[in-house]
């Protein structure tokens, strides 16, 4: 009994041991001086090079199918326009088709289904945003009649965000330096830095239009975006 007991005894061992090789140890850093938390932000400004702008047709008819049908050769038309503009396949993208009945409501009585109304909506994104408006035009006067927009934005934020980084580094250093100069006290090191993550700045409002002519001189100005990152970074001072 005395040995079926040690080799039980033994074979829990063995299979705890592999549990607890697999809990990682937590690593902490001690701070022998002023622990001080800083967060700083770093901005850098660009000029968007994308537009994106939803253009859509919504028709009406007696009939759901004349309707859709309707809608389908205004956008073929839209498409056509936009393909001539220089757009390329893959800044067209359908987000929207929808198909609504519609109703009068006579008073007193029940509602009475007068027609059909659909609409067909694409997400497009212009690379070269001074001629936009005018493809825009082109697209009202082929059938557009729905335009939202725009949404400004960089294409390739990258090298933007990583300026922004540096400098929300050089702003935080300097600041740990004011503080330990106002202190008495030295900057020995950094003990943690934490990203919460880059972004940009959206402008105040975007341009919300409904197209009902075709005679237009649509200009879309780009100006200047920000790009802002910030950090939350741990220094110790002596």
């Amino acid at each position: 009994m005395k040995t079926l007991i040690g080799a039980l005894m033994l074979g829990a061992a063995a299979l705890s041991t592999p549990a607890a090789a697999q809990q990682a140890p937590s690593i902490t850093q001690t701070i022998a001086g002023t622990r001080l938390d800083i967060t700083a932000t770093g901005e850098v400004t660009r000029v968007p090079d994308v537009a994106i702008i939803t253009a859509g047709v919504v028709t009406k008819s007696a009939t759901a199918s004349g309707a859709i049908q309707e809608a389908a050769n205004r956008m073929q038309r839209v498409l056509a326009a936009l393909k001539r503009a220089g757009v390329e396949d893959r800044d067209i993208q359908t987000s929207n088709v929808s198909l609504n009945p519609e109703y009068r409501y006579p008073e007193n009585q029940s509602p009475q289904l007068t027609g059909y109304s659909a609409s067909n909506q694409l997400t497009i994104r212009f690379r070269d945003i001074r001629n936009s408006g005018k493809i825009l035009d082109a697209l009202v006067s082929q059938g557009a009649n729905q335009i939202n927009g725009p949404n400004l934005t960089i294409d390739k934020p990258e090298a933007a965000l990583d300026e922004a980084r540096a400098k929300a580094i050089a702003e935080g250093r300097a600041r740990a330096d004011l503080y330990a100069r106002s202190l008495g006290m030295r900057f020995v090191r950094v003990v943690s830095v934490s990203e919460s993550g880059g972004y940009a700045v959206p402008p105040p409002m975007p341009m919300f239009a409904r197209a009902e002519a075709a005679q237009a001189d649509t200009k879309i100005v780009p100006g200047e975006q920000k790009l802002q990152v910030s950090l939350a970074i741990t220094f110790e001072l002596q």
